[in-house]
This record gives structure tokens, C-alpha cells and sequence, in this order.
């Protein structure tokens, strides 16, 4: 059996590739069997997908919340896995798992939200996502192909540039602040139970045509977030004590300030209002029904998985019946 692995220079994508499979590049990396297409190159897909059994879509546009650019997100994130699941389905792939995200729903408020919850997606990046998973499952019903499409939650690990290593980044260096308790939840997903979530979906027929959070079943509050982070460093400490309303200033003025670091430096503010947002309102998205239906459950602890992300503790991929 032969697989395709797309954004395999990416977070996710680096750590599913294996031995035998074939990764897509846009440009040569130097990868074993590494073939070189780009998501809206639709003849390069069709030369990418011969002789493929199964696609693992982990490519996309994942700057959800800074990007000036808001149509990379249609074009890559809808149209590009609009393209892809297409190529694949006339190549006669079986298989194809579409890395989605839980900002394909709407936002959640207080309410810790599973997939059947109403409304549409808030964001650029959202609407796009929540099109691909249309056009993912519409094909599959067309080609006859298994196809399963995983909402994650805030992934983190070993090698991920999202909000909570930028956290632990602040927190480690000693200026960031202990946080008030505002009774928040934030769902999170270490990277290896995203692994384990993907091998699972692909050949279960259950999982055939559905569409699932994929979240630790624990959220945490920002307060939780930051105490776990000081537990797993080595010098742990709070230097002062921020209250809500002043951390909700500094973000937004975190936000102008990124405006300036981007265009020079081509790097995020280190806080800003959606890192703020994160640490003191809830965003809480229940893993239940994989659990229910496929057995599937996040297995890495909050503790563990930091102690991979700051002290380069390995971790196993957890295994799944």
C-alpha cells in the first residue's frame, strides 16, 4: 500500500511520515519518495495520486488569526483540498483523511460543544474549512473512497510554533504573569494523539463519510495551562500577578504592535488579543463521539506532553484497536 502525505514538512505532517510513504513538496526537500505538486496545480495532484492507496492531507493555511493574505485561505484551504480529494478520487485511491480544525464550527461561548452543534464558522480560515470538509465528503460519495475528516483541537509538541509554546516561550523566560482564575476551558490535543487519531480513522469502516473532534477529553483553563508549564520548567516562577482587564489592554495593544513586528521582522508580537482570548475565555470542544463510536481517546497528559514539548522527553505514538 502505498500513501501520500501532504505538508509533510509541517508539524503534523513530520511526524506521520514513515518509512515507504510518499511525501508532496512544493519544493524538493530532499525527502525519500518525495514528489513535488502544489494544491492548486491540479495536474501535478493527478501525477501525485498514481498508484497512491491512501492520502493523508495534513497541508493548509495555518495562519488563522494574524494573516493579512484572506483569500490564502479559500484558495489553499478549500480549493487546494477541493483539488487534491478530486485528483485522488479519479486516481482510485481507498483512502483520504482531511486534517480539519474545531474552527469549523462556530464559536463555542461557555458550552463545551461536539460536532452537531448549529451555526457557521466565524472565521476566514473556518468557512474554508468547514467547504473542504463538504467537498472531502462529497467525493467520497462520488468515487466510492473512504474519507474521514478530523476537526482538531489547539495541537502542541515537540516542534509546533503555536500559542502554547509561545506561552511557555513567556513563561520560561520569567516575565509573563500568574493568571487570574476566570473558570475557563480551552481544548488541546498533544501531537502524538493526533497521530494515533489519523492510523485509526483511515481503514475503520465506521469512520467511513464522518467528521470528528479529535481533543484531550480534559480542557484546561489558561490558569491550569500556565501552573503545568511552571511545573515542567526548571526554574520555575511568577514575578507578578496580571488582572483580567489589564492582560485584555495589553493584547489589544499587543495587536498593533504585531502589525509592526510582522512587516519588519516577518514575526508575531509575542502577546496579542487571540493569545489573551486563549488564556482567559473558554473554548471547549468535546471528543466524545470518537470515543463513543471508534474506541478513540487522547492518551498524553497535560504533564507528559509538556515534558515533550519543553525537556525533549520522547513520547510513543499511543496505539488504538
Amino acid at each position: 500500500m502505498t500513501t501520500l502525505v501532504t505538508g509533510a514538512s509541517g508539524f503534523i505532517g513530520s511526524k506521520l511520515l514513515q518509512p515507504g510513504h510518499t511525501a508532496l513538496v512544493r519544493c524538493p526537500a530532499g525527502l525519500p519518495h518525495e514528489k513535488v505538486g502544489d494544491l492548486l496545480d491540479t495536474k501535478s495532484l493527478k501525477a501525485a495520486c498514481a498508484g497512491v492507496t491512501t492520502v493523508f492531507h495534513c497541508a493548509g493555511y495555518a495562519h488563522a488569526f494574524a494573516s493579512t493574505d484572506l483569500p490564502a485561505h479559500w484558495r489553499i484551504n478549500y480549493e487546494g483540498t477541493r483539488n487534491l480529494v478530486e485528483a485522488a478520487g479519479q486516481a482510485g485511491v481507498r483512502s483520504f483523511v482531511f486534517l480539519s480544525s474545531v474552527k469549523a464550527m462556530p464559536e463555542p461561548g461557555n458550552t463545551c460543544i461536539t460536532e452537531s452543534w448549529p451555526g457557521q464558522p466565524a472565521t476566514p480560515y473556518g468557512i474554508a474549512k468547514r467547504a473542504a470538509e463538504d467537498a472531502v465528503l462529497q467525493a467520497g460519495i462520488r468515487y466510492g473512497m473512504h474519507v474521514v475528516s478530523l476537526r482538531l483541537a489547539m495541537v502542541y509538541g515537540r516542534g509546533g510554533r503555536g500559542n502554547l509554546e509561545r506561552l511557555a516561550k513567556a513563561i520560561r523566560a520569567g516575565w509573563f504573569p500568574q493568571l487570574p482564575k476566570t473558570g475557563n476551558r480551552r481544548s488541546l490535543v498533544h501531537v502524538n494523539d493526533v497521530i494515533s487519531a489519523i492510523h485509526l480513522v483511515a481503514h475503520l469502516p465506521q469512520a467511513n463519510g464522518q467528521t470528528y473532534i479529535v481533543a484531550h477529553p480534559h480542557a484546561y483553563s489558561g490558569s491550569e495551562l500556565c501552573q503545568a508549564i511552571l511545573a515542567a520548567s526548571p526554574t520555575p516562577r511568577f514575578s507578578w500577578q496580571a488582572p483580567a482587564w489589564l492582560l485584555r489592554g495589553a493584547g489589544k495593544a499587543g495587536d498593533i504592535a504585531g502589525c509592526i513586528t510582522a512587516a519588519l521582522l516577518n514575526r508575531p508580537f509575542p502577546i496579542n488579543s487571540d493569545l489573551v482570548s486563549r488564556l482567559l475565555d473558554s473554548e471547549c470542544y468535546s471528543p466524545a463521539r470518537i470515543q463513543h463510536e471508534l474506541g478513540w481517546q487522547a492518551q498524553i497528559s497535560l504533564s507528559e506532553g509538556l515534558q515533550e514539548m519543553l525537556a525533549s522527553k520522547p513520547l510513543p505514538t499511543p496505539k488504538h484497536p
